[in-house]
């Protein structure tokens, strides 16, 4: 039987999900833009996906563990999927961490466009292996 998480709340208060929403606010450009298409399409492809704050200002979306990352540079959003070796990735959206046994991440330049349908399969297909 699956169990409701309270949401976690920062010291000021917020949840993880209203940190995010800060955080894509806060950016103000293409970055915040950008992280907010990602999350819509994680929680599209997952509507039970919980987003965490994690490590002083990471966005997580865990389901059975962590699904993926959401971190902004200056030049660049990276979707990391903790699993990411793990996953067929046919569409080849997998550009970044490739050298590690473990993750596999997602550079977004400004400009650029992710397959959504794509990006929704492996976060689909993360979930599907942290639940079996």
């Amino acid at each position: 039987m699956a169990t409701m998480r309270k949401p976690a709340t920062s010291a000021a208060g917020l949840s993880s999900s209203e940190l995010i929403d800060a955080r894509i606010e806060e950016l103000g450009d293409w970055r915040g833009e950008t992280l907010a298409r990602v999350r819509a399409l994680i929680r599209q492809a997952d509507p039970a996906i919980v987003e965490e704050w994690k490590w002083r200002g990471v966005p997580v979306w865990s389901h059975a563990g962590i699904v993926c990352t959401g971190e902004t540079y200056k030049n660049v959003v990276k979707v990391t999927f903790a699993k990411g070796a793990r996953l067929e990735d046919p569409a080849g959206l997998f550009n970044a961490s490739l050298e590690g046994n473990t993750r596999r991440a997602i550079d977004i330049h400004e400009g650029e466009t992710v397959d959504e349908a794509a990006l929704a399969a492996l976060v689909r297909a993360a979930v599907a292996l942290n639940t079996h």
